[in-house]
């Protein structure tokens, strides 16, 4: 399928505004022009609750906002860590999309504003996610969750850092329901299929990606970490269940179809789904296309599942 036709007019505003790649300008610079994405992401519907409070990080206190959707005294959850490259976003982006989900699938959504790269490289956006989850658990009852109903999920870095996330869950024994990951970049590779084929004219380039990784682990010291690089993990056996969302010109779709191989060779439950004629990013631009909805939708159904 070519690109749907709202995703190239968008395309076409984004070129219209010759913002500076992200490797071209200071980082306050390029961390300002992404303001604009809270107006692409669409109006927030109405949702029970949406509160903010600090929780204590290993390095520094944490901002998270939490969605409840229901009354519900022991309701699943979603511990959700937002994508930007590890360098970019904030949770107002992730407002309508995550209201919708937490809507849609009955699970209260708690979203961590992690530290970010160059300033705080891995391992400290990874632990400041880390923790979160623990710090979720650890609090179950006063959020009127249930921790046997906890999932982890993501978009692009934030898919990353989830990724990371269950592995380390299950190496630390402690149970999760699902993992959702939104077109993940788990592997540091850029000879692969869609990063040469997807390389530029699809917002997200293969350039920017690499300059991501750059900021992020700063130097090569990590790459066979899979807290940082999840691909490189020796087993994914005992890792929880998959929802693994890609988009047809992205060039991380291969990650996304290779992660989900990887997964189900070590016996772990995949739904995986790529969505045509979408780019990276489109999961949260609700007022961009209406495939957003129809994914966070058909998100909610499965976590629904997952979480009986």
């Amino acid at each position: 399928m070519s690109l749907a036709p709202e995703i190239q007019a968008f395309l076409q505003r984004l070129e219209n505004l010759n913002l500076p790649q992200v490797w071209e300008a200071p980082i306050e610079v390029i961390r300002r022009n992404t303001q604009g994405r809270v107006v692409t992401s669409g109006p927030v519907e109405a949702i029970k609750e949406i509160s903010h409070r600090f929780i204590p990080g290993p390095t520094a206190d944490l901002p998270i906002r939490i969605y409840r959707p229901t009354s519900a005294s022991s309701a699943p959850a979603i511990v959700y860590f937002h994508g930007g490259g590890w360098v970019l976003n904030f949770l107002d982006i992730y407002d309508a999309s995550l209201a919708r989900l937490a809507n849609q699938s009955g699970a209260t959504i708690i979203s961590v504003n992690y530290q970010k790269a160059p300033e705080h490289p891995f391992p400290i956006p990874f632990d400041d996610c880390f923790a979160t989850l623990q710090w979720v658990t650890a609090h179950a009852e006063e959020l009127q969750i249930d921790p046997a109903r906890i999932g982890v999920a993501g978009d692009s870095a934030g898919a990353n850092l989830a990724s990371g996330v269950a592995i380390k869950a299950r190496d630390n024994k402690i149970p999760l329901a699902f993992q959702l990951l939104i077109y993940p970049c788990n592997d540091r590779n850029f000879e692969t299929e869609s990063y040469v084929k997807n390389a530029t004219g699809y917002g997200l380039s293969t350039q920017a990606m690499q300059w991501f990784w750059d900021q992020y682990l700063q130097g090569s010291q990590h790459d066979t970490n899979p807290y940082a690089v999840p691909m490189r993990a020796d087993s994914f056996s005992g890792v929880a269940p998959a929802i693994i969302i890609t988009a047809q010109y992205d060039p991380l779709i291969s990650d996304g179809e290779k992660y989900a191989a990887l997964l189900e060779r070590d016996g772990v439950t995949v739904l995986y789904k790529e969505y045509d004629g979408m780019i990276h990013g489109f999961f949260t631009n609700l007022a961009v296309t209406p495939t957003a909805q129809e994914a966070i939708d058909s998100v909610a159904v499965e976590i629904k599942k997952l979480t009986q």
